[in-house]
């Protein structure tokens, strides 16, 4: 649904551009849980998103999206005071920098990690909980718990246990990555990124008070900070048409319709409403860390079950357990079709491409719960990364997973890159696998879809792999991009929803669109 049906005429000087002229903005709300992170509260008009399909033979779907921009990523951040690397050799206060300037960052060459200028794309303030790491050489740097150091053995947050995010922490001996001191603070020596005995981790101890903290988003994904390297939040685009950046917005400013279980309840209590199957999580995670704050999912899923109305949920929050009885109760009532969005089953990958979500291992339990409350629940493998998940080990670790977990069905599709997308994975990828950055080119340059010839590749791989696991592969609604609602089994040949189905193939006959694939082969968005 575009907000630009819900504006007025009189500008809010002190709302963001795009929400300005909004007269249901309620009001913007920042909160220490959520560093960086500003939540618009809304009121929605209206809750049913009426989505078309390519026109002619193939009619709509209907979805609902309790949130605009997604909250599952994380943000790292550091007090304001400390000194970040420009990229002219100058040192500069990390709470002073703005967007568009260069600072020095980090790229891998061959064997070793060098300096290299990076734009900085983002920058932003919260107050946080304070620890101080403490190296051997006396430097003494203050981060948030979840803030990250590039150390010998990999990328470590501060305190994860306390910032409750996955992944390693800094132990006393650890040592720091950092840059060499030449004369004037310039980097020394060749501009090399090593470890060295001054760097040393000797204690990490917490402050026992929030400070103001500071963080920035580079397009290296990295920056200098006090001499050692240090990570920054990666954000994800989307949402252009609110005005909000396209880089690190969707993380950061997040729409939430507080009044979307009441709007939703009145639209679909009018004798017009059809009953039609509405999915959920197609655009933007229900599930997300904000659905914690919030809760407006469990009115949703009454007020669906209340009507008589079949939906379908697509989520990688392992909160969906929280309202598995609720969810439970309505599929008593109506048709309830689940699916866990589980892309990648290598742990350090699935920190570096979606930092912020919960673990492959928390959403596999998540799976094995929903089983457990007598649910069907599918797995999508979706996004499939060409040279990075593809393979055929790592495809048969995930299948077995999913099995294990008790997936009733797998989903997969080849990766998506669209306009806007594109732009910002093909930075991840050069930071993290720029190896692979030419044959990516190579299918994605020209071209949003994966090639034909990669697509029939991959499902020649998957089919036997699948049936070797017991597995069953699942249907993707064309329209919508969720799970296959299982009410369209009890419908009329004839019925409308039904039809949908059969015209499917007409996705590949409109306009722009690929040539004509098998349902193997389908896509899905990044």
């Amino acid at each position: 649904m575009r907000w630009s049906g819900q504006e007025i005429t009189a500008e809010q000087t002190d709302a963001l551009p795009g929400l300005a002229r909004m007269s249901n903005l309620v009001r913007s709300v920042q909160t220490p849980e959520f560093a960086g992170v500003t939540f618009h509260e809304v009121l929605a008009k209206s809750a049913l998103n009426k989505v078309p399909g390519t026109g002619g033979a193939l009619p709509f779907g209907w979805t609902i999206n309790p949130y605009r921009g997604c909250s599952h990523a994380c943000v790292y951040c550091l007090a304001p005071d400390t000194p970040v690397l420009m990229a002219d050799g100058d040192r500069k206060p990390l709470g002073s920098i703005a967007p568009d300037e260069l600072v020095m960052g980090t790229r891998e060459h061959g064997a070793r990690r060098e300096c290299t200028p990076s734009r900085v794309l983002a920058s932003w303030r919260t107050i946080r909980r304070a620890y101080r790491v403490t190296l051997a050489d006396g430097t003494a740097l203050v981060a948030s718990g979840d803030h990250r150091f590039l150390t010998d053995r990999g990328w470590s947050h501060v305190r994860p246990e306390a910032a409750d995010v996955h992944g390693p922490g800094l132990e006393a001996g650890d040592a720091l990555l950092g840059v060499a001191p030449g004369r004037a603070g310039r980097i020394g020596g060749d501009g090399a990124v090593a470890s060295r005995a001054d760097l040393r981790v000797i204690a990490v101890d917490d402050l026992g008070i929030e400070l103001d903290m500071v963080d920035i988003t580079t397009e290296t994904g990295d920056f200098i900070a006090n001499g050692v390297v240090s990570h920054n939040c990666f954000a994800r685009p989307t949402h252009r048409y609110l005005e909000l950046n396209m880089g690190a917005d969707f993380d950061r400013e997040i729409v939430v319709k507080i009044n979307v279980a009441d709007v939703l309840r009145r639209e679909v209590s009018r004798p017009s409403w059809g009953r039609h199957p509405v999915a959920l999580g197609t655009n933007t995670d229900p599930y997300q860390r904000a659905e914690g704050r919030y809760g407006l999912m469990p009115g949703i899923v009454r007020a669906l079950a209340d009507s008589g109305t079949p939906f379908s949920i697509l989520t990688k929050g392992s909160l969906l357990r929280r309202d598995l009885d609720i969810i439970a109760d309505a599929a008593t009532r109506v048709p309830v079709d689940l699916a866990m969005s589980i892309a990648v089953y290598d742990d350090d990958l699935q920190r570096s491409i979606e930092p912020g979500t919960p673990s492959t291992r928390a959403r596999l339990e998540t799976v094995r719960a929903v089983r457990e409350h007598g649910l069907e629940c599918s797995v999508f493998m979706m996004p499939i990364l060409p040279y990075l998940t593809d393979s055929r080990a790592h495809l048969d670790a995930a299948l077995a997973a999913a099995h294990d977990a008790g997936a009733s069905s797998v989903l997969y599709t080849a990766l998506h890159l669209r306009p806007g997308v594109k732009e910002w994975f093909m930075l991840w990828l050069e930071r993290e696998h720029p190896e692979l950055v030419p044959k990516y080119r190579a299918m994605y340059e020209k071209r949003s879809y994966a090639p034909v010839e990669y697509r029939k590749w991959l499902a020649a791989r998957m089919r036997p792999l699948i049936a070797a696991h017991g597995l069953r592969r699942g249907e993707e609604d064309p329209v919508t991009g969720g799970v296959r609602s299982a009410a369209l089994s009890a419908m009329p040949d004839d019925s409308t929803e039904r039809v949908r189905f059969r015209v499917a193939d007409a996705l590949a006959a409109a306009p722009g669109a690929p040539p004509p694939v098998s349902p193997e082969e389908r896509l899905t968005l990044f």
